[in-house]
């Protein structure tokens, strides 16, 4: 294992070199990674977190690394796999949330697995669990263990009425991510985020990419609309991804509920599903569901709405923001971790403050009475997406696996 390290290393340094040499860069050869990954829901449910480390497996193995994942599973996945994927045993999540799956442990079939598989890294995607399990096995194994944080789980105890929760959960994060030998964040302000907890001292950026052949304006169609009952004139306010209370649905029911009082028209349209939604609909009989939907499916549907709202303070990156201006819409986000970093409030979309109802309200009012405000906002927010590309996101997490193997040496 240490010859293995000090091989890899030697392999990042004189590739780097050669970077900069008059022949052009080159990438690094990263044939000797054999890295063993541990998330907490790969591919059963579909959401912005998993479809990035499955782009991030696919890139890797193209790449020519080894990569096995260790992850619950269900019967009925969302999506098909990227790589070798060993099911963990898991039960339903309890509280009410059980489509959700928790694997409590690591077992010892799983164990021999991973002791076969000889992994040189470990990636470790989600902090509680299957993650803490696999850190303390990591460490067992002397192997370097490599976290990405994707979700802000210290905030999701506050919308199921168990605020109390936040505190000690905030502590089992600082404890876990403090004991891996390397920390990723999607964003700069996540990052900072996580510093300003004390979560750790340092960490590094593993952003998300954009699919631009299925997020561009082209997509926005009338007829899309027109089957839907949507009046060609008529204003729609996107709420897009999966419909959980943590994603600040409440906040898009009293600030829709405000707008209707205004006497200002325009129409929500939901682009997902989810749990709430039967709350949601009953908040706002209004509301038109259009269900889950992918690929160019969805593109078609993001790029056909007006403005897209996304109040959620849950966000680590705000893949939905992203897919929104690729496609040229403007955007009302609440000025938290992930969209903070993607827009230019005034200039490619509009931040409130978390939880500042009037505040959305009168920034959803500009863009639905001010069509020119709207659609010059939209096209600064598809320049701006046009810098995430997602091999180059991914190779930055190549260079964080290889930089911490010297460390680790």
């Amino acid at each position: 294992m240490t010859d293995m390290r000090a091989s890899l290393a030697r392999n990042f340094v004189d590739e780097q070199e050669r970077q900069s040499s008059p022949a052009g860069p080159l990438l690094p050869d990263v044939r000797g990674l054999r890295i063993a990954l541990f998330s907490g829901n790969y591919n059963y449910l579909r959401d912005g977190a998993n479809q990035a480390l499955n782009r991030l497996v696919g890139y890797l193995l193209k790449r020519g690394a080894a990569v096995r994942v260790y992850s619950p599973t269900s019967d009925t996945p969302a999506f098909g796999p990227q790589g070798d994927l060993v099911s963990v045993p898991s039960r339903p999540m309890p509280f009410g949330r059980g489509e959700y799956r928790v694997a409590w442990s690591i077992p010892e079939p799983i164990r021999r697995d991973i002791d076969a598989f000889q992994p040189n890294i470990f990636h470790l995607s989600v902090p509680m669990f299957i993650g803490s399990s696999a850190l303390r096995l990591s460490r067992k194994m002397g192997i370097p263990a490599v976290a990405s944080m994707h979700t802000r789980f210290e905030t999701y105890p506050r919308y199921y009425g168990a605020g109390f929760l936040e505190a000690p959960v905030t502590a089992l994060l600082k404890r876990f991510y403090k004991g891996c030998d390397a920390v990723v964040a999607p964003c700069a302000s996540a990052a900072e985020m996580m510093i300003a907890q004390g979560m750790c001292h340092k960490v590094g950026i593993w952003s998300r990419g954009i699919d631009a052949t299925i997020f561009n304006p082209q997509r926005r169609s009338l007829e899309w609309r027109q089957a839907r009952g949507i009046a060609d004139n008529e204003v729609v306010i996107g709420v897009l991804g999966r419909l959980v209370m943590e994603k600040g649905l409440d906040t898009v029911v009293a600030a829709a509920q405000l707008l209707q009082q205004r006497g200002i028209r325009h129409r929500i349209v939901a682009i997902g599903s989810g749990p709430a939604q039967d709350w949601i609909s009953t908040q706002l009989p209004k509301a038109l569901f259009v269900g889950h939907l992918e690929s160019t499916a969805l593109g078609t549907a993001v790029a056909s709405i007006d403005i897209l709202f996304n109040p959620s303070e849950t966000e680590t990156f705000g893949n939905v923001t992203l897919e929104a201006m690729a496609s040229g819409v403007a955007v009302v986000a609440a000025m938290s971790t992930g969209s903070s970093s993607l827009l230019t409030d005034g200039v490619s979309g509009s931040l409130i403050a978390p939880g500042d109802i009037i505040g959305f309200a009168d920034a959803l009012e500009l863009y639905i009475t001010n069509a020119s405000i709207r659609r010059t906002h939209g096209r600064n927010a598809l320049l701006d997406s046009r810098g995430y590309d997602w091999d180059s996101v991914n190779e930055a997490m190549i260079t964080t696996y290889l930089e911490t193997l010297p460390r680790c040496h």
